[in-house]
């Protein structure tokens, strides 16, 4: 008698109906060269792509940013968030058409994580955001993002409306919100107006993209922010806002133990907040992934590393086989002369 795979078993997400429940975690890559997505990429996705499969799209802007930020954003541009795709201006919308339509033509659902960073993203908390290794060795430090002034952020959620709308033109089944690692959510303990103001930015910002393409088909990620006591209970606060609206899926990142990617299993509270769909992600394996869908602790498990390396990673998991080790010097760009090395280069078992 063949065993059951919890995490090869069908799901209905919504309106989807997935295969298996092993999703595609957003990874940047910074192969997307004066940020326009490149046919690299759609050879990248495509690999990821089944049957029936779910896929997140790496972190995409939302904006170019703003002409009084354009010296210092474009400095940050040569370092922090160089070579990451956009989906502000046509020409993005255009890029990422095929790109796309390679990954629906693998049968695979895709959406797109939108993505705010630079001068204009919301922060309070003082969150380092680690370095990262360059393909030719080179250590890069990355610049924390910042707060949104409250004049702006209106436009700033009128830019989240706007490339969810150019999202679904690309072709995207719709749109995951970034609102992990520090951005998104005002975190201050000391705000005056207590935790629903903290969280204002973000609900305007997942009112005004479900009004445009739909807040069935809109996912949200987040962190828990820290571990404090009142961090726990502003992203359960975020949680609960979210469920109330509908929102399709909450993709919840699990917290790092000893400093380590490891898996906690903390994010109970939040997944039974949650009504909708859940996603678990961080330092799962197949053995943990299939033990938190079999329990009912996630419906679906996101994978970033172990998929990065291994494109054929559900078919893998069906078939116990061993898995390709990543490479973490290519992870962020690869240069422009070979942009397929630790990229599209990864073996398929066969």
């Amino acid at each position: 008698m063949k065993t059951t795979i919890p995490l090869l078993t069908p799901y209905k997400m919504g309106q989807f109906d997935l295969s298996h429940r092993v999703v595609l975690a957003p990874l940047t890559r910074q192969r997307a060269y004066g940020g326009v997505p490149q046919p690299h990429a759609a050879v990248y996705y495509a690999q990821r792509a089944s049957p029936a499969g779910f896929l997140i799209s790496e972190g995409t802007r939302i904006a170019a940013g703003s002409p009084a930020n354009a010296a210092r954003e474009e400095k940050e541009l040569s370092s922090s968030f160089k070579d990451v795709p956009g989906i502000w201006a046509q020409e993005h919308v255009e890029a990422w058409r095929p790109v796309v339509d390679a990954v629906h033509a693998k049968g695979a659902v895709f959406f797109c994580q939108l993505w705010h960073v630079a001068g204009d993203v919301v922060r309070q908390r003082q969150q380092q955001v680690s370095p990262q290794m360059s393909f030719d060795g080179r250590r890069d430090e990355l610049s924390s993002p910042r707060r949104v002034a409250a004049q702006d952020a209106p436009h700033v959620v009128d830019r989240f409306r706007r490339a969810a709308r150019n999202a679904v033109d690309a072709g995207f089944d719709d749109v995951e919100i970034l609102g992990a690692n520090g951005y998104f959510v005002n975190s201050d303990g000391q705000c005056a107006n207590g935790i629903e103001s903290r969280c204002r930015f973000a609900m305007e910002v997942v009112d005004a993209v479900a009004r445009e393409v739909g807040g069935h088909r809109v996912g949200v990620r987040l962190d828990q922010f820290d571990a404090t006591a009142d961090e726990h209970a502003l992203a359960l606060h975020v949680v609960s806002r979210l469920s109330d609206r509908g929102v399709l899926y909450c993709h919840m990142i699990e917290p790092r133990v000893d400093g380590r990617r490891r898996v906690s299993r903390r994010l109970l509270p939040f997944r039974e907040a949650f009504g909708g769909t859940f996603i678990a992600s961080g330092g799962y394996g197949r053995d943990e992934g299939d033990a938190v869908v079999g329990e009912g602790y996630a419906d679906l498990v996101a994978y970033g590393r172990l998929f990065l390396a291994n494109p054929d990673l559900p078919r893998r998991f069906e078939l116990g086989a061993p898995l390709n080790e990543c490479d973490a010097a290519t992870f962020y760009g690869a240069g422009a002369a070979d942009p397929a090395v630790g990229y599209t280069d990864y073996p398929f078992f066969y």
